[in-house]
């Protein structure tokens, strides 16, 4: 579902953020990507999303190459993958149920089919209820479950997320966490880019570690101790 293979990317005033990175995550596949602060791991989930191009190597997503995607092709393509970053990035004017609709809605998925849609992803994430209420009233554990339920709403087959916990509390960290390997579970890839040891050797799930922009370690699940 994930490949890369030889990536590097390198930005303007000579910065390498990744140097010949290549890894692969399949259907149903849970890993987690970790490294310092600057390492590439932020770079890594952009070049998957397409929000930057690879310099050299090849990206792919449920097997096309994103290096040969045309600008116009990008909003299709994207449709396959469920997006989580760490500032949630709600509508702050719009209500919860507004937010997780906004995909289907860019889709052209039909009125009466969005709704169902919504209230299942709502429900997955324990927030039916609040289906009404503005972002604003929610505390920012809910917040970021609204996140969630808005990637997942169009199932993807990939689900990527920036540091989802880093403003959250150990306890809320680990209720997102086993969410999302619940999503695994349903055979969807998913990718998570995060720097907390301690909450990733809890969920014993495969680790990539980036290290000044190079793949240094790839730990399968069953070593990680």
């Amino acid at each position: 579902m994930i490949g890369f293979e030889l990536v590097s990317k390198r930005y303007e005033g000579d910065h390498q953020a990744l140097t010949d990175v290549s890894f692969s995550v399949e259907a149903g596949e849970m890993a987690f990507v970790t490294g310092h602060s600057g390492a590439g791991k932020s770079t890594l989930l952009k070049l998957l999303a397409m929000i930057e191009r690879p310099t050299n190597g090849v990206v792919t997503l449920d097997g096309q190459k994103l290096n040969t995607v045309r600008p116009s092709d990008i909003p299709r393509i994207r449709r396959k993958l469920g997006m989580v970053f760490q500032d949630h990035r709600l509508l702050m004017d719009r209500t919860v149920f507004a937010n997780v609709e906004l995909p289907l809605v860019i889709a052209g998925v039909a009125p009466a089919d969005r709704g169902r849609r919504v209230r299942a992803a709502l429900e997955k994430v324990g927030l039916l209820s609040y289906e009404k209420q503005l972002p604003g009233s929610l505390s920012t554990g809910e917040q970021q479950r609204v996140g969630i339920a808005r990637a997942i709403v169009a199932k993807p087959a990939v689900l990527i997320a920036d540091e989802p916990t880093g403003n959250l509390d150990p306890q809320l960290a680990m209720e997102i966490m086993g969410l999302f390997a619940e999503f695994q579970q349903v055979g969807t890839a998913v990718l998570v880019a995060s720097h907390d040891l301690m909450l990733i050797k809890r969920m014993k799930k495969r680790v990539v570690v980036l290290d000044h922009g190079k793949l240094v370690a790839d730990v399968p699940a069953t070593e990680v101790v």
